[in-house]
């Protein structure tokens, strides 16, 4: 949409949806889609927890929306149900390779 309504050369903009969480709440969403979920233990590794990440990070759509007239569509329960289907199919197809560090 960007380059058919009215490109503007240069300019950035944030592209997201209107709905905040924090990736503990993205997680449960995606337990609550599973059919293991009271088989699976939520553990912290410490060694990949970094400080200096951002605790919350909320998109300004804003100026996307008014360049363009869009707005998100697809819900954000239907986009992480989605992506875990996506990965169910990538595991099938292709293996555990992806369940390993």
């Amino acid at each position: 949409m960007l380059v058919t309504v009215n490109p503007i050369s240069g300019a950035y903009y944030n592209i997201g949806g209107t709905y905040t969480c924090t990736i503990g709440d993205i997680l449960e969403m995606l337990l609550q889609l599973s059919p293991r979920k009271a088989d699976i233990k939520i553990e912290i590794d410490p060694e990949r927890l970094r400080p200096i990440d951002a605790d919350l990070q909320i998109a300004d759509i804003c100026k996307f929306s008014k360049h363009t007239g869009w707005t998100p569509q697809i819900p954000v329960e239907q986009t992480m149900a989605d992506l875990l289907q996506y990965w169910r199919d990538k595991v099938s197809s292709e293996g555990n390779r992806f369940l390993v560090r």
